[in-house]
């Protein structure tokens, strides 16, 4: 299938390793020119680098920093000549009891993964809706719609972009002009992230294999999902032929959760 997105220029955040990286080589293959960002400036170019050698038919920017500082986001938009697709991604905030964060976690929390994400959209939306095109997906958790006691950052943060996307896709300003902006909600990837949770996971039984095997045998495809495919979801989510979808909230999990709606 054709997605129909060759020659658009993307912004992929946190796009070194993981679901960024999955999402902007799945963009790339699709001729999508790419403006990506990670914090760690050596592994965003050797992520740039191999972009550019498996598509050599695009554009690969890339602007290293943390993008919940404002002069990144700056250097992020001033680097992509005309923003048709924005994907929202950072790493998640560590997982633990919340009687031992203070104040400032939660903010640090809030800024990554709510409030960075909103000036991001912010910035292009009204863009893409004079254009007539645009497409934002926000890498959010499954733990928005199965919260994860470890993770109450995550859950929180996460859970109020979620909200503010809802009302902010409905308006006819933006879904009237061919703009969509969806979240996707992973469930168990394999990615560092992972690790980082099942390690904390284990910390009662203090082993480490056997929380894993838990994890993966709770899951009804028995199995982690791969970075690859969670970027040929989010490629659908950015082409010409998901117009029509949009506030939605897609759970990416492996049946692992257990409801109906």
């Amino acid at each position: 299938m054709d997605l129909g997105i060759k020659g658009r220029w993307a912004i992929v955040c946190a796009a070194s390793q993981g679901l960024g990286k999955g999402c902007a080589e799945a963009l790339g293959g699709e001729g999508v020119n790419l403006v990506i960002n990670a914090r760690t400036a050596t592994t965003l170019e050797q992520a740039a680098a191999e972009l550019r050698s498996r598509f050599p038919g695009i554009e690969v920017r890339t602007v290293a920093g943390d993008v919940a500082e404002p002069a990144v986001r700056e250097a992020l938009l001033s680097a992509c000549p005309q923003v048709d697709i924005l994907v929202n991604n950072a790493g998640g905030p560590p997982p633990g009891d919340f009687r031992n964060w203070d104040r400032e976690d939660w903010l640090k929390a809030l800024d990554a993964n709510m409030l960075t994400p909103i000036e991001l959209i912010k910035a292009v939306v009204d863009g893409m809706a004079e254009r007539g095109f645009g497409r934002v997906v926000n890498i959010t958790s499954g733990a928005v719609k199965a919260p994860i006691d470890i993770l109450g950052l995550s859950n929180g943060a996460r859970s109020g972009l979620t909200g503010f996307i809802a009302g902010l896709a409905r308006q006819q300003r933006l879904a009237g002009r061919n703009v969509t902006l969806n979240n996707l909600l992973p469930g168990a990837f394999d990615t560092a992230r992972l690790q980082k949770t099942l390690q904390a996971a284990s910390q009662v039984s203090g082993d480490l294999q056997a929380t894993t095997q838990a994890r993966r045998q709770a899951i009804p495809a028995a199995r982690f999902g791969d970075a690859k495919e969670f970027g040929a979801y989010c490629a659908f989510l950015c082409s010409v032929h998901g117009g029509y979808i949009t506030g939605q909230n897609l759970l990416i999990d492996g049946g692992a959760y257990p409801g109906t709606f």
